[in-house]
């Protein structure tokens, strides 16, 4: 049975804003099923590398996809350890002075050393990171063939060192900053919010939309309007 709790060590330790490291393990797993891309850093001849990177969870691990000619991916699959991070950033905090001015996020870093998927385990990690970014589309498909899964490269990197922070608030304000509280402060929510789908140009008049598509497109605005609704005072 997975551990609800992540381990804290120097690694993954909080240093500036302690208070805002979360350490369920149920937040780092709500951050990367929301997330559609992370960002893979590694040292290539002494020199650091980050890359972004297409990403989805699988059970305690987060799976990266990329082609087998990215140089950052072929170092990761050589055994070369590796840290990713995923942000998600769900508002600008507007506040009286520019000192005070932030951010609300949710952000991770996971540390360790990926391994390489061949075979099954391969296709099914295709299927898992296509469905987590439209929903049961691995289904509306054809399969990869066997040149685009040589041409494919899949990582499975397992969450047993991770560091999640998160920031969910609205402006600082201190009773005796002698601040104008006329001056407006307070939060711009931020989110993914897709429009109409547009089909390529031969897809035929009147084709409906898979429901991959549009439950992607109803989770993003749901999404959205969660993040509003969690800011919003709450009615006298």
């Amino acid at each position: 049975m997975e551990d609800e709790h992540l381990d804290v060590d120097q690694r993954t330790r909080i240093g500036r804003r302690p208070e805002r490291q979360a350490t369920d393990r149920s937040a780092l797993y709500a951050i990367l099923d929301e997330a559609l891309v992370a960002h893979l850093a590694v040292v290539r001849d002494g020199e650091p590398l980050v890359v972004p990177i297409a990403c989805a969870r699988d059970g305690d691990a987060v799976l990266l996809h990329g082609s087998t000619g990215a140089g950052a991916l072929r170092l990761a699959a050589s055994g070369a350890p590796v840290s990713v991070a995923v942000t998600l950033i769900d508002g600008l905090v507007v506040a009286r002075s520019a000192f005070d001015n932030s951010m609300n996020y949710r952000s991770a870093v996971i540390f360790g050393t990926p391994t390489v998927l061949q075979g099954d385990d391969k296709i099914a990690a295709l299927a898992t990171l296509t469905d987590r970014l439209l929903p049961d589309r691995s289904a509306e498909v054809r399969p990869s063939t066997a040149k685009e899964l040589a041409a494919t490269l899949i990582l499975r990197l397992p969450l047993d060192t991770a560091s999640v922070k998160i920031r969910a608030a609205t402006a600082s304000t201190e009773p005796d900053d002698g601040e104008d509280r006329t001056a407006w402060a307070g939060v711009i929510p931020l989110a993914l919010q897709p429009s109409s789908a547009i089909p390529t140009s031969d897809v035929p008049d009147g084709t409906e939309l898979p429901a991959s598509v549009t439950t992607f497109i109803a989770r993003a605005r749901s999404q959205a309007v969660a993040i509003r609704a969690a800011l919003e005072p709450p009615e006298q």
